[in-house]
């Protein structure tokens, strides 16, 4: 795929990859492009098809899946998600850096196809920092928080697999954490800009 390498970004619920990126999207504006992952789920109140998912039936999804248009896909309480090739190579075409935030499930898939991203985890200090998080979010009915606690949990153990990530940021403090992200990215921001300007 040409354009500038696409950035991975995984980390449990709550760790603050939504934060960072925020950050980093406010920092370069128009240096950075989100790929539009397809699921076929229904849309929520307010979601607008293509710009926060593609929303498509699981026959029309299965379809491409099957024809290999899909970096990545996975089922979460029964409907599909997933990222298809078309996605990045629109945010690509804009000449962006484009960011997929996707669960470690996903990052293994990745690893197996040709997308060469840079791969970044973002993780809690610990599942009790975690735990805290979440809770003050207030977002979370206990049980729809415990399935987190445990997903994130897995989602750790998982990620200490050497050679799965570029990077591994532990997000403690949040400049620090946002500094150890600008830096690795600052290469591909670079040429990003550099080639704007040609």
């Amino acid at each position: 795929m040409q354009g500038p390498r696409p950035v991975v970004l995984s980390g449990p619920s709550g760790a603050g990859k939504s934060t960072l990126l925020k950050k980093l999207f406010k920092d370069y504006e128009n240096i950075f492009g989100f790929s539009v992952s397809h699921t076929t789920r229904q849309p929520r109140p307010g979601e607008v098809n293509g710009k926060d998912y593609h929303f498509v039936t699981r026959e029309e999804m299965q379809k491409e899946i099957d024809a290999g248009e899909f970096i990545e896909h996975a089922e979460f309480s029964g409907n599909m998600y997933g990222t298809s090739k078309g996605a990045v190579q629109a945010v690509q075409a804009q000449n962006q850096i484009c960011v997929l935030d996707i669960d470690i499930q996903g990052v293994k898939n990745i690893k197996r196809t040709d997308l060469n991203p840079i791969y970044i985890s973002v993780q809690p200090p610990s599942i009790d920092i975690l735990e805290k998080r979440l809770r003050d979010r207030k977002t979370e009915t206990e049980e729809s928080l415990l399935k987190r606690l445990t997903a994130a949990r897995v989602d750790l153990e998982l990620s200490k697999e050497p050679g799965l990530f570029d990077l591994v940021i532990i997000n403690d403090d949040l400049e620090e954490a946002y500094s150890e992200l600008k830096e690795i990215l600052l290469e591909e921001i670079k040429k990003t800009e550099e080639s704007r300007k040609s």
